[in-house]
């Protein structure tokens, strides 16, 4: 026995019990001592399924390889020679006693623990947000499904044509709903959907006409993000009885906003004001909903030129406030002007038809201090999701939805009058009653009583909303809330009558046909939907195939574990304007996931609200504005950025009101601290601010940032460090050691929110304390600081359902593994610039040789044979990689950044891939191949390339070295669907919708 228990380890315990457990224990003579004893316990209790080493792909050997490789013994040497010690935090600020690391299962408990903390309540609300139906076969097999969430914005086409062909399906649906010319992608929500509306109708005035009109049936959290942007453009806001408004001088008017069912649920014909809006020479956007739109006559028909809303009943579910798509539609005129991503139809080299982003010079990168919207992502997935259930639903499955809606609303209306209510918009509704009443706290009461929640209107009003989800008992148990509140007896299913007058004017319902197009007309079984979903889905690369290493995105693993709380229904099913003491569990998660991040960031305050990176560089500077503003200096309107910053930065500074002036960089890629010092000397009275990325998208940590932050503020002005390039800082360093006064911080780069192909997004911001009292409020749900701003997005917190992925993916690592995924992200970057160094050039280091957690190669040099850029990501999709991000932050370059969750094995396969093709650019160099018809010229190579007969073939090079230029290709093998697609054709011959049935045929689709 006493040699087994050598041998094993294992020690032999008396253990005497108490209540508490196993607290008293007496260790048999001769064997372990009391410490090792509850060593060994400690040791054998510790979860097996921790995260760290799920997340991180490089394991202690391989670290120590690559480590080996860049000529170190160690990681701490590595790291100083990667990050200046001057931005150095201590080890303790992010480590396991400030953040502690829960194992997947852990995880998992307390997730589940918190959700029935959340008071489960029926909501009908409304005011824009639905109960949604998911249909399963969407559920499972695109929000639950990693091949979807967890692709990136579709710049690549030819590795992306399912996402883009869905997201043809949605802007097709959109246009047919409202009666519109064209629709982009999606955009964020429905406020500040209303919000680039409101700025596009300015822009369209020439921002010379500066009054925007806005109806007061529109909803408030859209009046409030109004408000915020207004400020800005110094755009004159009037909210009120728009006909009232045009009866004085219009000549200032640039545009007028109404809402089409109102937030009350009254339907009006807007036909003859938007006459009269047009003669004035103002511009009609409609904030509306698209069920609502099977029924109702399109705003496109009655003259409407911007059409804006939320889609999320068709299929996503409400989370809190989100995400949701927004839909947008225009004009043909306006088209060009329109923000958001825009898919279009081209063809590629071969002639076959295919889609890509269409218009991408009206993007903010390019446009940049030029650009009046700041917009970098869309709401793709949650796009996709709604295409998917029109597409699943069809025409005749929508209508049929909407009438039951419509049919529902109606026998409640008429069941609430009959129990002595009024009815406020009885003659004109589609799903949503303003109910009369003497004490509406008496039904309120009534209402928390059966677990339901309607709209809190005033003192004497009730709002109550219906949609999909309600099925007869929920009907009944509605009205008898109102029953209830009238002292009468309850009222059965039986004793209900459908209402003989009509809900829907003759004059504004719809006559015009839905979704024509064959995609909407087919797939309307599981089987055929299911099949349908993975015909798409296999068209896209995404992180289930490959490493994507695109530059300042961090497509970093989004793991399973950290995914699973948001399709929890406790979760996923919260009205976000429900009561607070009905979510108790959701604001415990929130709390810890401020606190986390304040810590994170080294700041005092954090905003949950902005639901993406630009939207929260614009909460950011907004707030800045707002503390400048509260100390008398309203002059403070110049705001300073360098080049080297993110893309969105000049847009989203112009955004919140301040003028742009650019800051140099060195030829090392640095600050160029002589020309920031004497442009805030020179601007000193008028500083507001200057915009950092850090570590610049140049790829390095900047020895002199706190210097350049110094500068600044010594100017009188505040420094907004972009968070974008956050994943290189964690546990190394943090903003507000670097100097900063606020940072928003992208949640779906660093903190493992998937991309989704396009979205969702988040973007809190952190503040220090004198920054803190600015936050963003909401006027539903009050949030934010005693001075706070009005609100920047439609939901208090944002996207709400998404952050308890970031939530789960903080509180998996701990504070330990947060670091330490920092510190791998930053090797694995240096070890491919390592690999690729000879063969490429890299562009910009620091003075020891090292790069951050991203790196720049320089293609210039290949120029002189005819190849570009897009040349060697067109042949490394033939390699089944992703291309890095191409021609950004410089137009002849490649930004890398591998992250932390790649393995040694991965990365090694990308650089072999690299270096293949930099042999192969070699050939076209000396002239073994020609320089117009080579194997990067002709990338990439589809199947349908490949498989023409050998007189076809008239390529000087194999096909084998076409398609399998390594051997590993042999075995895993990802094939481009289509050849490289022409840009220009699709920009000169602009078509956003589905084909038609005659062009499907033309091509054999």
């Amino acid at each position: 026995m006493t040699r087994l228990v050598a041998a094993t380890g294992f020690r032999r315990l008396s253990v005497a019990k108490n209540l508490s457990g196993f607290s008293t224990r007496r260790i048999t003579r001769g064997f372990a001592t009391p410490a090792a004893s509850r060593d060994a316990l400690d040791a054998l209790f510790k979860p097996l399924d921790t995260f760290e080493r799920r997340h991180v792909g490089p394991d202690a050997s391989e670290v120590n390889k690559m480590l080996t490789k860049l000529g170190y013994q160690t990681m701490a040497e590595f790291v100083e020679d990667a990050v200046p010690q001057k931005i150095r935090i201590a080890s303790t600020t992010v480590d396991d006693a400030s953040i502690r690391p829960y194992s997947e299962s852990e995880l998992l408990k307390r997730a589940r623990d918190l959700a029935k903390v959340n008071k489960p309540a029926r909501s009908y609300i409304g005011m824009g947000y639905w109960n949604a139906v998911v249909p399963p076969v969407i559920l499972r097999n695109v929000m639950e499904n990693p091949a979807w969430y967890t692709q990136y914005t579709p710049y690549q086409p030819e590795i992306a044509q399912g996402r883009l062909e869905s997201l043809v399906n949605f802007q097709t649906m959109v246009i047919s709903l409202t009666g519109m010319h064209i629709a982009n992608a999606s955009l964020l929500d429905e406020a500040t959907a209303a919000a680039e509306a409101m700025v596009m109708s300015f822009a369209s005035a020439s921002q010379k006409k500066k009054t925007f009109l806005v109806d007061s049936g529109v909803s408030p959290q859209t009046i409030s993000v109004l408000k915020t942007r207004a400020l800005g453009f110094g755009i004159d806001l009037k909210v009120g009885d728009i006909s009232a408004a045009l009866e004085k001088d219009t000549s200032t008017v640039c545009g007028a906003l109404v809402q089409y069912p109102d937030v009350n649920g009254t339907i009006r014909d807007f036909g003859a004001l938007t006459k009269q809006l047009h003669d004035a020479g103002a511009i009609v956007s409609v904030a509306t909903d698209l069920l609502a739109l099977t029924l109702l006559t399109p705003p496109g028909e009655w003259g409407a030129d911007i059409v804006l809303g939320n889609s999320a009943r068709f299929g996503v579910p409400s989370g809190y406030g989100g995400p949701h798509a927004a839909f947008f539609a225009v004009t043909e005129k306006l088209k060009r002007k329109m923000p958001g991503r825009l898919i279009g139809r081209s063809k590629d080299v071969e002639g076959n038809p295919a889609y890509r982003l269409a218009l991408q010079t009206r993007e903010q990168h390019i446009r940049r201090e030029k650009a009046t919207s700041n917009i970098c992502t869309s709401q793709a997935l949650l796009a996709n999701m709604a295409a998917m259930y029109a597409v699943y639903h069809g025409p005749q499955g929508l209508r049929d939805i909407a009438s039951k809606v419509h049919g529902y609303t109606g026998i409640l209306g008429n069941a609430v009058q009959q129990l002595g209510y009024e009815v406020a918009n009885s003659e004109a509704f589609f799903d949503t009653l303003t109910i009369k009443a003497k004490d509406a706290e008496k039904v309120h009461a009534a209402a928390t009583s059966a677990g339901i929640n309607f709209r809190r209107i005033d003192a004497t009003s009730v709002g109550v909303t219906l949609d999909e989800s309600v099925s007869p008992a929920d009907l009944v148990d509605i009205i008898n809330v109102f029953a209830a509140a009238a002292d009468a007896a309850p009222l059965s299913r039986e004793s209900l009558s459908v209402p003989t007058a009509p809900g829907i004017p003759e004059t504004l319902k719809r006559e015009s046909g839905i979704l024509h197009h064959p995609v909407f007309n087919t797939h309307h079984s599981e089987t055929e939907m299911l099949r349908y979903i993975h015909h798409l889905q296999g068209k896209d690369l995404s992180l289930v195939h490959a490493m994507i290493p695109l530059g300042s995105c961090t497509m970093k693993l989004n793991s399973t574990s950290s995914m699973i709380p948001v399709t929890m229904p406790e979760y996923g099913n919260v009205h976000p304007f429900a009561p607070l003491e009905q979510v108790d569990g959701y604001a415990t998660i929130l709390k810890e996931l401020e606190k986390d991040l304040n810590i994170i960031t080294g700041f005092h305050s954090c905003s949950l609200q902005p639901n993406s990176g630009a939207a929260g560089e614009y909460a950011g500077l907004s707030v800045i504005r707002a503390y400048h503003k509260s100390r008398g200096d309203e002059n403070r309107d110049i705001c300073l950025i360098p080049v080297s910053a993110h893309g969105t930065n000049p847009a989203s500074a112009v955004m919140a009101g301040f003028k742009v002036v650019a800051i140099k960089s060195l030829p090392d890629g640095s600050l160029d601290l002589v020309d920031l010092k004497e442009k805030a000397e020179k601007h000193s009275k008028n500083l507001a601010a200057c915009m950092i990325t850090y570590p610049s998208t140049f790829g390095v940590f900047e020895e002199s940032v706190t210097h350049a932050c110094k500068i600044v503020h010594d100017n009188g002005g505040q420094v907004y460090i972009d968070g974008a390039n956050l994943n290189a800082q964690v546990g190394l360093t943090n903003p507000a050691t670097c100097g900063g006064d606020v940072c928003h911080l992208n949640l779906h780069k660093t903190f493992a929110i998937p991309h989704g192909g396009g979205g969702p997004g988040m973007g809190p911001i952190c503040v220090a304390e004198h920054l803190a009292p600015f936050l963003p409020t909401h006027p539903i749900i009050p949030t934010g600081g005693s001075k706070a701003i009005d609100a920047v997005a439609a939901a208090p917190y944002g996207s709400a359902s998404i952050l308890l992925i970031s939530w789960a993916y903080i509180k998996m690592l701990g504070g330990s593994g947060l670091s330490h995924s920092s510190f791998v992200a930053l090797l694995n970057a240096n070890y491919i610039a390592s690999r690729l160094k000879g063969h490429y050039t890299l562009k910009y280091k620091n003075s020891k040789g090292r790069v951050a957690h991203e790196l720049l190669i320089d293609m210039a040099e290949f120029d002189k044979a005819g190849l570009k850029v897009t040349d060697f990501a067109k042949r490394l999709q033939d390699y089944g990689f992703h291309p890095p991000t191409c021609s950004w932050p410089i137009p002849t370059a490649m930004l890398i950044e591998p992250t932390e969750s790649e393995t040694l094995e991965e990365l090694d396969r990308f650089c072999e891939a690299m270096i293949q093709i930099r042999a192969e650019a070699e050939e076209v160099i000396t002239g073994k191949q020609p320089k117009d018809n080579n194997v990067l010229k002709n990338a990439p190579h589809p199947i349908s390339v490949i498989a023409v007969s050998e007189e076809e073939w008239k390529r000087p090079y194999s096909r084998q070295k076409a398609v399998y230029p390594l051997q590993w290709l042999h075995q895993r093998k990802f094939w481009p669907t289509t050849s490289r697609i022409d840009d220009a054709y699709g920009d000169l011959n602009l078509n956003c919708e589905c084909p038609t049935v005659e062009e499907l045929a033309e091509h054999a689709v």
